[in-house]
């Protein structure tokens, strides 16, 4: 078994396609088929079913699949990591973020890691935290920024900043007359909610009335939301964050959530086997340069990340 065979049956998974697989690898198609097949003979079972179209793993194949990419995984970090122990700090970095600290973190944290570490190549992807876990446990990226606590044991979260959670309300709402907001004065009934699968949406619905009685619209982005109550009434619940992108009027329309506070914990997540603490310090020493030094974890402010 070589590394090469593991690469060659990851493009083929990825292309379930043996020419394109062949042409990802730049190898010839006879040649990733041969060592295709001597890497299913020598685990003495198929990877993949020939049989359908386009070819797809088998159950025993998924298993190997999964194995592969996280051996890769393992070499490429002991590769990096012995590069950064000599002094640099090179190599890649697939990042991934939830939609909802995406718009508020990523334009500056992509201009602020490239102009400090021109020699990484930084790869960002936006998707959900259940995706983003599934991604991170078969180690197809390398890290991720998301609202936690996850409790989830094959995690480790390194915590970077806290977020208030403010309420935005139509003018037209009877709760607008309120200075402030405590979680009793906040009625599900006239609450524009995002979709399911956002974590958000969980965070919101458990320091409001805990009735559900949401709005039948919910939307996917908190853009959307704000719209959505500057036309049709009713309020939402914003993070802190998002206030920048707020127009001089409909800053008027704000109230803090008080007793208590409404506040979300974001962090670094990383699998155990992590062990590019170079990378986790650059990707936190950038967040830094973004985030307001009052948002930041005392500890992140203070301390190295050490693994």
């Amino acid at each position: 078994m070589t590394l090469q065979q593991l690469e060659y049956i990851l493009a083929l998974d990825k292309t379930r396609h043996f020419v394109r697989a062949a042409e990802m690898c730049s190898v010839t198609q006879p040649t990733l088929s041969t060592m295709v097949q001597k890497l299913e003979d020598e685990l003495g079972c198929l990877i993949f079913d020939r049989s359908v179209q386009p070819i797809e793993p088998t159950e025993a194949g998924k298993q190997i699949l999964q194995q592969a990419q996280i051996i890769l995984f393992n070499i490429r970090q002991l590769k990096e990591h012995v590069v950064s122990m000599k002094g640099g700090l090179t190599g890649s970095l697939s990042l991934a973020m939830i939609p909802t600290v995406a718009p508020y973190l990523l334009p500056k944290f992509i201009a602020a890691f490239k102009k400090n570490y021109p020699e990484i190549s930084l790869q960002v992807t936006e998707l959900r935290t259940e995706t983003i876990i599934e991604k991170l446990n078969s180690a197809e990226i390398d890290m991720a920024i998301l609202a936690t606590p996850l409790n989830n044991s094959k995690i480790l979260e390194v915590p970077l900043y806290y977020e208030k959670f403010v309420a935005y309300i139509s003018p037209g709402d009877p709760i607008y007359c309120k200075q402030e907001l405590t979680p009793n004065d906040m009625p599900t009934e006239n609450l524009w909610v995002l979709e399911e699968g956002h974590c958000l949406r969980n965070q919101v619905l458990n320091f409001c009335d805990h009735k559900v009685h949401t709005s039948s619209i919910e939307a996917g982005s908190i853009d959307t939301l704000v719209k959505i109550v500057d036309i049709n009434c009713g309020y939402t619940i914003i993070p802190e964050l998002h206030i920048d992108f707020l127009t001089e009027e409909q800053k008027k329309n704000l109230r803090p959530i008080v007793r208590p506070e409404a506040t979300r914990e974001i962090s670094m997540i990383i699998r155990h086997d992590y062990v590019r603490e170079g990378l986790m310090n650059a990707v936190a020493d950038s967040i830094k340069q973004v985030i307001p030094a009052h948002m930041l974890d005392e500890r992140l402010k203070k301390f190295a990340i050490k693994l």
